[in-house]
């Protein structure tokens, strides 16, 4: 030993101090640490690097600083070729290959490689944190904890992605997230063949084969395989919520949720479908979306062994079993089996519109029907279809519309083997076959399939008509009879007949027209063997045999058996003639007069007598006609048996006999 190191030596053994320094009360070994505490103390900087702009308090720093300049590393690893700087980063270093680790935990029989680590451990125990934020007064075990803490204050993120142009705080982060354009995952569970890109993901995955839960909740006692996730779960109890957004001041309990919620702000959705082009703002929900496509169901009701894509919705269905319903509404004590169902009901029950348009004076239940309506004042339809220039305002729609040209319907119903190209159409076609008609009219009980029939139906007893023709001043009650009035004015006939040149105005009569070339006539009469091509005019003509005349006149009470006829019937009181002739100045009540008297400057006569060559204007005079060459005279008069061939001659007759009666 040297000589002038021995006393210093000596005072190390018997912890022997005698050297003080007056700004602190630390007591040293040696006069060279009382120098050196000095310098601290007064933040002098006295060795300068010659390259850089850098200072440090002693020599050894400066020489140790200077190395990377001069590239010097000596110490050689014998075991793995690592080259070092100083000798003692290499007998640290091979403990890694010798296993050695001789600074070893009084409290907990942990050992570490090096002595600062001890130290900082045993900081766990001891409680002490002597790194000071001066921010917000947080305190920390480590310099390093303090530091990247810090650049949650100044904002600096200096890990930045070469690949995306996202940064963080910490090169570990980094790290990790260079991983998802990598692909790597280099943590492999031992029990199954799935892979993490974190060590801790991967360790809490394990406890899942185990089952071990270590973390456990004081207040519900839930337990957790991660220390995390009961910190994020406690905040439920304790009402904590640390993240909050900058745009609309909402808080949440986990940095993932906030992240989550600003993409409603941004409008980001990152996360695409590679099926169709539907995009999700959580990962969670596209790969629930994706079951549509692969039609997994991982989810079995152990009752009866439905099977359903979600969680939520098994939860909610296992209610149908147990008869469980744990929502109340205050006002009525009525009970719910679904969360979103008490506050529907309290606006149904309020008669409460809450969401209001700032364009019209027009207010809507719901919030999805309120921003639907607003898409009609934007005008903004961006989605446009390739195959006919129809334009959507969601993108969405565009893809739901594009299966009318690729012939796709993916949704199949289980009993009929119908299909469908929107799932919520299958539902309710599904409660044809259930008999389901859960909405219920609280006028008269009637009860309907769906929401919309039932909202229509309400108008019956309103008397509401909302939709007016801009031209004629009709109003409808519903759309769609509105679009087909509209057609009369403007003359369109979308639906063309593929066998002959005729077209309609609606698809029903063109389907309906369709079967006069096949001869199709599936629905038939019980009662006189009559066949016909839809299933309205069989009702119609149902009423002949029961007497049903369900139409009646408000000004005169005659009863008629169809609407139409009622309609046509209400003109002779009100003198209306809405359909005039082109040629002269002549008008009808009907369409088909209109017709009749057209054939007059036509000259058409399209109905042949099969007896002779005789033609004729109407099917009527064909008729009457046809009894010259039959003799058949049906119309036989009540006082004197005599009988005519039409109706109108014995009306004629029977004025005879009144006559004769009055003289």
């Amino acid at each position: 030993m040297r000589k002038m190191a021995l006393p210093v030596y000596q005072k190390t053994c018997t912890w022997e101090k005698p050297n003080g320094f007056s700004e602190c009360d630390k007591v040293l070994h040696s006069s060279q640490g009382v120098l050196q505490d000095e310098i601290n103390h007064s933040s002098e900087k006295p060795h300068e690097c010659c390259e850089y702009e850098k200072a440090f308090i002693g020599k050894r720093n400066l020489f140790l600083h200077q190395r990377p300049h001069m590239r010097k590393k000596p110490y050689k690893c014998s075991e793995c070729d690592k080259t070092f700087r100083m000798r003692e980063e290499l007998s640290v270093h091979q403990r890694i290959h010798t296993g050695e680790k001789p600074y070893k935990c009084s409290e907990c029989d942990k050992a570490y490689k090096i002595r600062r680590e001890l130290s900082v451990h045993q900081r766990i125990h001891t409680g002490e944190k002597p790194y000071k934020c001066s921010e917000c007064d947080k305190t920390f075990r480590m310099r390093g904890e303090l530091s990247v803490h810090q650049r949650i204050h100044t904002g600096e993120k200096p890990y930045k992605c070469s690949e995306c142009d996202k940064a963080y705080k910490i090169r570990r982060e980094l790290s990790v997230h260079q991983r998802i354009h990598t692909g790597e995952k280099p943590y492999k569970c031992s029990e199954c063949d799935m892979a993490f890109k974190v060590k801790s993901h991967q360790a809490s995955h394990h406890k899942t084969h185990t089952g071990e839960r270590p973390f456990k909740c004081s207040e519900c006692d839930k337990a957790f395989t991660r220390k995390c996730s009961l910190s994020i779960h406690q905040r439920i109890h304790t009402g904590e919520k640390p993240y909050k957004c900058s745009e609309c001041d909402k808080a949440f309990t986990r940095t993932g949720s906030l992240a989550t919620h600003q993409r409603i702000h941004t409008g980001e959705r990152p996360y695409k479908c590679s099926e169709c082009v539907k995009a999700f703002k959580r990962k969670i929900e596209l790969s629930i979306h994706q079951r549509t496509h692969t039609g997994e169901k991982p989810y079995e009701c152990s009752e009866c062994h439905k099977a359903f894509a979600q969680k939520g919705t098994l939860t909610h269905h296992q209610r149908c079993h147990t008869g469980e319903k744990p929502y109340k509404f205050s006002k009525c004590d009525k009970d719910f089996n679904k969360n979103g169902y008490p506050i529907q009901y309290q606006i149904t029950y309020t008669m409460n519109t809450p969401y209001k348009c700032s364009e019209w004076e027009k207010a809507f239940k719901g919030k999805l029907s309120l921003r639907q309506h607003q898409g009609a004042h934007i005008g903004k339809k961006p989605y446009k279809c390739s195959e006919c220039d129809k334009a959507f305002r969601h993108q969405f729609t565009l893809f739901i519309h594009q299966r009318i040209h690729t012939g796709e319907k993916p949704y199949k119903c289980s009993e009929c083997g119908m299909a469908f190209t929107r799932k919520c159409v299958l539902s309710i076609h599904q409660r044809i076959h259930t008999g389901e008609k859960p909405y219920k009219c609280s006028e008269c009980d009637k009860t309907f399939r769906m929401r919309g029939g039932l909202s229509l139906h309400q108008r019956n007893h309103t008397g509401e008509k909302p939709y007016k023709c801009s031209e004629c001043d009709k109003a409808y009650k519903i759309r769609r009879e509105l679009s087909l009035h509209q057609r009369i004015h403007t003359g369109e006939r979308p639906y063309k007949c593929s066998e002959c040149d005729m077209a309609f105005k609606v698809r029903g009569h063109q389907t309906s027209h369709h079967k006069t070339h096949t001869g199709e006539r599936p629905f038939k009469c019980s009662e006189c063997d009559k066949a016909f091509t839809r299933k309205c005019v069989l009702s119609r003509h149902e009423r002949i045999h029961t007497g049903e005349k369900p139409y009646k006149c408000s000004e005169c009470d005659k009863t008629f058996r169809q609407k139409s006829t009622l309609a046509i019937h209400q003109r002779t009181h009100s003198d209306e003639k809405p359909y005039s002739c082109s040629e002269c100045d002549k008008a009808f009540r009907s369409k088909r007069e209109l017709s009749v008297h057209q054939r007059t400057h036509t000259g058409e006569k399209p109905y042949e007598c099969s007896e002779c060559d005789m033609a004729f204007a109407t099917n009527g005079t064909l008729s009457y006609h046809q009894k010259c060459h039959t003799g058949e005279k049906p119309y036989t008069c009540s006082e004197c048996d005599k009988a005519f061939k039409r109706k109108f001659t014995l009306s004629l007759h029977l004025r005879a006999h009144t006559q004769s009666k009055n003289m």
